[in-house]
């Protein structure tokens, strides 16, 4: 076991796309994007993506996008501007396709107040054709948010809300600069169920500084208490190239491979015996879920905020930094908030680079988004949908079989399954199918 650790965990990307965002470039631009929106359909379906790039405090663990502020002005002058963008997107959808599911993600759209929260949604909904039973969800900071607050997320039409938690042992919040206690992330679950939010999400993270298996054992069973209908386990990933207020976090202070790897292994352990169905490679649901029941129906995805049942036929992202993907390939907005309000203001959408996808890059990211959700990928499938396009990959799956030294690939036909044993290391196997890969510049986190 350990010598596979060693040898699987070297750095990879997460795939929550193919290809990987650090491979966007400013050859897709705002003009691109706006072709790319006129040409959607009537029929197809949209999910709305928006961002919120503010913090109250400053985590150090964070890999988002977001910026630190005390004062609310900073969000009441970026608001109009977000809104302004929402129009000129939904203007540009000219035949307005059927928006079916809404998310706030950020840093943390918990700092909206609660009039905007309720300015912000409309605004939304007036603009877009919005399905009458809207899966409408937000990421939430269970720290200080008050009741109007959750007043104002219930009158909305809040379905499902993910609270952020990574870990409740008091050390280990020291250490990432985020105090957050059981009993307030406790008053935040009962309060959204007495408001009628029918599905609950918990985000836990393991490796994380001066984290052991003990502690991340004892979370995840203070978590299970709280009965959410769905778990989010994330290791730590630890870029301070990428983030700077991660070099807050020393990394001899930081659990080694062997440690993360039991640490996800024996949460796990404990997730599956609470009856959790585990999906994919870092969540889990209550087998009653929609997420459970997608993954045994073979319905998965996976976007940017992770394993998802989302099938609608465009993401739509809306703020600073927000990634979207059309039919057509993929967009980023501006990251630098005030570049985004500036552009915004400007032109109406404020694209800073993006991907336009190729036969190939179609055929390698079905593959991959497969190998992700189902451990597995079908060779005459691929073959039957793409025809002659497909015969490179299924023959580097053959050539990757062939040269399979520790059994984590077992073949049925013409059906490629990873196998138990290979499961953890499922990015480092998908790796192997991604051309830009071993040719890019882009630095990673561990596989594990």
């Amino acid at each position: 076991m350990h010598q596979l650790i060693e040898k699987y965990t070297k750095p990879v990307p997460r795939y929550t796309s193919y290809p990987t965002a650090p491979h966007f470039t400013d050859t897709v631009d705002s003009a691109t994007y706006i072709d790319w929106l006129g040409a959607l359909k009537r029929d197809q379906s949209l999910s709305l993506y928006v961002h919120i790039p503010f913090c109250d405090t400053l985590c150090w663990f964070c890999g988002c996008h977001t910026k630190h502020t005390l004062k609310y002005q900073p969000v009441a002058d970026y608001l109009p501007v977000l809104m302004q963008e929402i129009s000129a997107v939904a203007r540009k959808a000219a035949d307005k396709p059927l928006a079916t599911r809404l998310h706030w993600g950020g840093g943390s759209p918990t700092i909206l107040k609660p009039d905007d929260i309720i300015l912000l949604a409309d605004h939304i909904k007036n603009a877009f054709r919005c399905s009458d039973d809207l899966e409408f969800s937000i990421e939430i900071d269970p720290r200080e948010l008050s009741d109007a607050q959750m007043d104002a997320m219930a009158k909305v039409g809040l379905t499902r809300a993910s609270i952020g938690v990574q870990d409740f042992n008091p050390h280990v919040q020291a250490r990432i600069n985020r105090i957050q206690t059981f009993e307030e992330t406790k008053r935040v679950v009962e309060g959204l169920r007495k408001r009628g939010v029918r599905s609950l999400n918990l985000d836990v993270m393991y490796g994380l500084p001066d984290q052991t298996r003990k502690d991340v054992e004892a979370t995840v069973g203070r978590v299970i208490s709280l009965d959410p209908d769905r778990i989010a386990f994330f290791g730590y990933a630890h870029v301070p190239w990428m983030k700077k207020h991660q070099t807050m976090i020393l990394e001899k202070s930081l659990p080694d491979i062997h440690e993360r790897f039991s640490q996800a292994n024996h949460a796990a352990e404990k997730l599956l015996d609470a009856g959790y169905q585990q999906i994919g490679l870092d969540h889990f649901a209550k087998p009653q879920d929609a997420l459970a029941v997608a993954a045994r129906q073979d319905r998965l995805s996976r976007n940017f905020q992770g394993y998802t049942e989302d099938d609608a036929d465009a993401l739509i992202g809306f703020g600073a930094s927000a990634i979207g993907k059309l039919p057509q390939g993929y967009i980023q907005n501006t990251t630098a908030t005030s570049d985004y309000m500036r552009q915004v203001q400007e032109q109406g959408v404020a694209v800073a680079k993006g991907y336009e996808l190729t036969g190939e890059d179609r055929i390698r990211a079905h593959l991959i988004e497969r190998l992700m959700c189902d451990y597995a990928i079908d060779s005459d499938s691929l073959i039957k949908t793409w025809g002659n396009l497909a015969g490179p990959v299924v023959g580097e799956l053959q050539e990757l079989l062939n040269r399979d030294e520790d059994d984590f690939i077992v073949r049925d036909g013409s059906n490629y399954q990873i196998s138990s044993k290979g499961r953890p290391y499922v990015r480092s196997i998908a790796a192997n199918f991604d051309t830009f890969f071993t040719s890019g510049k882009a630095r990673h986190s561990s596989a594990v």
